[in-house]
């Protein structure tokens, strides 16, 4: 009897095992994944719109004309390795979150427009980023809410090793068909993880010398890449004392000096926007936002000054915000204020407002912003079938003009974004590496280049 009832109580364990089984998939089925925005990103969708996209680009040029249909192969096996791109961005009462999308992949499409237009969700399967083509290059745009350059770099690395691989089957041997090594999918909240309690201090600045003009039509979008040898550049740099980027933001600086100030006095400073990784400071892997703006400061008071001068105040001003204590406290400021529990409990509609105004005021305290995406690493079997890299940043309110750079292969490729029709802050900039002895190629997408 003893036997016999326990058959039986087995039996109906097992029943209940399968049952709760079957319950589960169906869960998982209708269940979407949630997930909050970082600190960063709450701004970012209440910007948005039509003229301040806030989306960015990276590409890689191939050496052979891209095959369509396999870089959409390629997409759909690879979005849904990344936890991080495959969402949709949700408005709740308080805030705005992310939901796991579970549509297919947007489609591949041949760019017909000009870059970094505002990505429309619902024209997309709600996704917020795109993936696009033109003769041998590959474009990935992403919407700045989801991640960082870092982020962004990730999935466009994976996205075209897996099309070579689709492309030459060889590769497979060597590789295997799996994530990179080098590929991160965390997800982690840094800037909370690392945030301390009772930050200081707010940080304000004045307003900046903003560049202004003729600004393009009908969405028209210029870009222009300049390619500068390393090496090259890593000698002039040493003969100034300065780093790569310090040298590069002072020749841009030194360029609306001469052009637009014609190398007179100013009321307002010129001052550069210089997002920081805060990845190596804070041991963090994580693809979601984790950066800092700082900022280099020129502010002509006398008649003149020469480039030496200049660049070793830019150099002052930079490394004196590069330490992780003063990094920290301004990320902490911000996610303390997020936190602060009266601001909880405000509806959404009333965050955006509020958030729209202190963008409208802080907006206008840099005449431009540069940003680094570093060193470009590729794995050797890859190599070969690839011969460049660009990244470029959307224009946002003052700032119609913007520098990225990024390394790869030897060379340093900086790419101006801009709406304003006189090309004089470009042409001054790589005339002042040209006066320095490098060698400098440009390539434009010639929209009113002169």
């Amino acid at each position: 009897m003893l036997l016999e009832g326990s058959h039986t109580e087995g039996e109906e364990m097992r029943r209940k095992t399968i049952l709760t089984k079957e319950q589960a998939a169906q869960e998982k089925s209708t269940f979407f994944r949630w997930d909050k925005l970082d600190n960063t990103a709450h701004l970012f969708p209440v910007i948005a719109g039509e003229r301040l996209s806030n989306t960015y680009r990276i590409s890689v040029t191939l050496k052979e004309m891209v095959d369509p249909e396999l870089l959409q192969q390629a997409l759909d096996i690879v979005l849904p390795r990344f936890d991080g791109f495959n969402l949709r961005l949700r408005h709740g009462f308080f805030w705005y979150y992310f939901e796991e999308n579970g549509k297919p992949a947007p489609r591949v499409k041949e760019e017909k427009k000009f870059p970094c237009r505002f990505i429309r969700p619902n024209k997309n399967n709600s996704y917020l980023f795109r993936v696009t083509y033109y003769k041998y290059r590959i474009n990935l745009e992403v919407f700045h809410v989801l991640t960082d350059g870092m982020g962004g770099f990730n999935f466009v690395r994976e996205l075209t090793y897996q099309y070579l691989r689709l492309r030459y089957p060889e590769i497979v041997g060597q590789t295997g068909d799996s994530l990179s090594s080098g590929t991160t999918l965390n997800r982690e909240d840094s800037f909370m993880k690392h945030y301390k309690k009772n930050a200081p201090k707010k940080y304000k600045t004045q307003r900046a010398y903003l560049i202004k003009g003729e600004r393009f039509h009908n969405g028209e979008f210029g870009v222009m890449h300049g390619y500068i040898p390393l090496a090259e550049l890593k000698t002039v740099c040493k003969q100034y004392g300065v780093s790569i980027n310090e040298y590069l933001v002072s020749a841009f600086i030194w360029s609306v000096y001469n052009e637009y100030l014609h190398g007179m006095p100013s009321d307002k400073p010129i001052r550069v926007a210089v997002p920081v990784n805060l990845r190596p400071y804070f041991n963090s892997i994580t693809t979601k936002n984790f950066f800092v703006m700082t900022s280099a400061e020129f502010h002509p008071t006398k008649e003149s000054y020469t480039f030496e001068e200049l660049a070793q105040m830019v150099r002052e001003s930079l490394r004196s915000q590069m330490t992780s204590e003063h990094l920290e406290e301004i990320f902490s400021y911000n996610v303390s204020n997020q936190k602060r529990w009266y601001l909880k409990i405000v509806p959404l509609p009333l965050k955006n407002l509020a958030m729209r105004h202190v963008y409208s005021q802080s907006a206008l305290a840099n005449t431009t912003t540069i940003t680094n995406v570093g060193v470009i690493q590729i794995d050797e079997p890859y190599k070969q079938y690839i011969d460049q890299f660009h990244a470029f940043l959307s224009l946002s309110k003052g700032q119609y003009i913007k520098g990225t750079v990024l390394t790869y292969n030897g060379t340093l490729v900086f790419s101006f974004s801009y709406d304003l029709v006189d090309p004089s802050v470009q042409r001054g900039f790589f005339r002042r590496l040209a006066q320095d002895g490098l060698h400098v190629e440009i390539e434009s997408n010639g929209v009113h280049y002169g």
